[in-house]
């Protein structure tokens, strides 16, 4: 099994592609050992030594670091992680795993349609690229709910995604959005 790592512009964040599906729909973020024990590949991650998010894709595992350590003497205690959990054959998620709801309102539905069109077509590959993900939560009197997780999650440029690019784009399609807000989860 072959692992590629690949770093995004969060230089406190590496990803990791291993060749292999990790997740089949959606992503899960975790930012605590106590969040990733519904997950066997995340929670064998932070048994590593200053690992403090975990992220998981479609594709990648993103793993970011605090900053006592150096990524040369991270990098291949994670590599052998993720590789002994695919030769295990363990689950990546627990079947019993629950993901958060959104909130929209049943008459804004349509609206909340064409907004998460937009972030799946546009918005997530290129984030995806960078070894995060943005996640809707929900549309009420038109303000756009977002989760960032994995890489884009404390990122310096963040920010400026959500607000220049991101709103942007969703006003110029969506007329009813006024502004994005990030939320925690």
């Amino acid at each position: 099994m072959f692992i590629e790592p690949d770093v995004p512009p969060n230089p406190a964040t590496l990803k990791f592609l291993p060749g292999r599906a990790v997740l089949e729909q959606g992503s899960a973020d975790f930012d605590s050992a106590a969040a990733a024990s519904i997950s066997p590949l995340a929670d064998a991650l932070f048994a590593l030594p200053g690992v403090v998010r975990v992220f998981l894709g479609g594709d990648f595992v993103s793993v970011t670091k605090d900053e006592s350590l150096e990524w040369p003497a991270l990098k291949p205690q994670v590599l052998g992680a993720i590789m002994e959990h695919y030769l295990s054959g363990r689950p990546v998620m627990a079947s019993d795993a629950v993901i958060a709801e959104e909130d929209v309102d049943p008459a804004d539905r349509e609206v909340a349609e064409q907004i998460k069109e937009l972030l799946e077509a546009r918005v997530r590959p290129a984030v995806a690229g960078d070894g995060g993900d943005i996640v809707f939560r929900g549309y009420r009197d038109g303000v756009v709910t977002l989760h960032m997780q994995g890489a884009c999650s404390g990122c310096p440029s963040s920010t400026a995604t959500l607000k220049m690019g991101i709103e942007n784009l969703l006003r110029h399609y969506v007329p009813e959005v006024k502004s994005v807000q990030q939320v925690a989860a």
